[in-house]
């Protein structure tokens, strides 16, 4: 009996420890799934807006800027330094000011102007470009066909009416010269044929229908003369030369192709041994004593511009010099491409110094006059995509501001000033770029 009591008691002992360990269990389950979800729940709570408790922040930290995601200080926040090509820029948009000792500004040759009031005409600004006048293009054509020997000029020479430019060998001249020796040769036949016919004719040896017959047929041969003679003009020969034309051994087979006009060569498409026709184009001469601007007219513009309207002419390669006309002709048709019309001024070109090709500003006067602020070019320089002048500080010998401007297109050696200056004000003319380097190395910290 006492085996079975000890044999109930062990088994009562293990039902014990296995029930408390499936509690331990439990509640070690219980205390995972709280610990799980309460983690959960901060997620969702940060995800979704909610608000968590942080420890107060000492003053440092409420200076600090925020962040961007990746820990990184977000720019232009307050304290924060600005990015280096927006700091450039600002430092090229600040003004500054420039001071110089006596001796510096002697060494810079800095000299002061005035601005001053001007009148100025409202108008049109648009490109050009320097064409010859087609009015007085000459070209030289091959009266007859045949090979050049000779070519004597070159492609810009200047020449005058009857210069000789080429030789032209032409079997065909010496065909018609020795059918025009032939025309004349039968026409002298006839003639003393029509002498003896009158004759016998007076003496009664000759009717009267064979005196008519020969004259019929000395009138004909009169008339292939004069077309043979003419022929050999239109070919070329001077008259002098046709009239000394007696026998074969006149016959030339070469011709020299005089220039019809003065001017300039501006074309020239043939050399020695090169076949041509009749009628080909060997040169061009023109005179340039003018030549026309061809510009390009926006539509916008078509109702401002008129025949006769004045125009000024400015040279890139020679600023400081203008020159003046007036339109001429406006083109009744519109490019549809660039949706402009072709306008064109003929102006004077005695110097030459308007090139063929050459490109041109210009000015077309539209409207009423009005004052404007200008200074000399020399006084305005450009510092990114602003344009500066440098106004000397009053009362301090030697300082210099630097004022931003607003300019219009230049006129000659003057560029009108918008906005930032009026008549009166001075500014440093020779010199300013000086200044602009010393505004330069200032603003660099240099």
């Amino acid at each position: 009996m006492e085996g079975d009591d000890d044999v109930i008691d062990d088994h009562s002992a293990r039902g014990r420890r296995g029930r408390i360990r499936r509690s331990v269990g439990l509640a070690a389950g219980a205390v995972a799934l709280l610990i799980v979800g309460a983690v959960g729940g901060v997620v969702w709570s940060e995800r979704h807006g909610g608000v968590r408790a942080r420890p107060a922040a000492d003053s440092r930290d409420a200076q600090t800027p925020a962040a961007s995601p990746d820990n990184r200080p977000m720019p232009g926040m307050p304290g924060m330094p600005a990015p280096s090509g927006q700091a450039a820029a600002d430092k090229t948009d600040e003004a500054v000011e420039v001071s110089l000792t006596p001796e510096a500004v002697e060494r810079a040759g800095i000299k002061i102007a005035e601005a001053k009031a001007e009148s100025s005409v409202s108008g049109v600004t648009v490109p050009g470009t320097v064409m010859s006048n087609a009015y007085r293009d000459t070209k030289v054509n091959a009266l007859v066909g045949g090979i050049v020997r000779q070519v004597m000029v070159e492609l810009g020479a200047e020449v005058h009416r009857g210069t000789p430019l080429a030789v032209i060998f032409s079997s065909e001249l010496a065909d018609a010269q020795m059918k025009y020796l032939s025309m004349r040769a039968m026409l002298e036949a006839d003639h003393q044929k029509l002498e003896r016919t009158q004759k016998l004719v007076a003496l009664g040896s000759a009717s009267r229908q064979e005196l008519e017959e020969v004259t019929a047929v000395h009138t004909g041969h009169e008339t292939e003369v004069a077309a043979a003679r003419q022929r050999l003009l239109l070919l070329g020969l001077s008259s002098e030369r046709v009239a000394s034309l007696e026998g074969a051994s006149h016959v030339v087979s070469e011709i020299t192709v005089m220039s019809p006009a003065d001017g300039l060569v501006i074309a020239r498409s043939v050399n020695p041994g090169q076949v041509i026709n009749a009628g080909q184009e060997l040169f061009v001469v023109t005179d340039l004593s003018t030549v026309w601007i061809i510009g390009d007219l926006y539509e916008r513009d078509f109702s401002r511009v008129r025949v006769g309207s004045p125009v000024t002419i400015t040279l890139p390669s020679m600023p400081d010099r203008s020159v003046t006309g007036r339109v001429a002709y406006i083109d009744p048709r519109v490019d549809p491409a660039t949706r402009t019309a072709k306008v064109r001024v003929e102006v004077p070109n005695r110097g030459g110094d308007l090139r063929l090709g050459m490109f041109v500003t210009m000015s077309i006067r539209t409207g009423t006059t009005e004052r404007i602020t200008v200074v000399p070019r020399a006084a305005v320089q450009t510092i990114g995509d602003r344009s500066v002048v440098y106004v000397p500080a009053e009362g301090e010998e030697g300082k210099f501001v630097e004022r931003a401007v607003k300019v219009g297109p230049p006129a000659g050696e003057f560029v009108p000033i918008l906005n930032g200056l009026k008549p009166g004000d001075k500014v440093v003319t020779d010199g300013s770029f000086y200044l602009r380097a010393e505004a330069a190395r200032t603003r660099s910290g240099g």
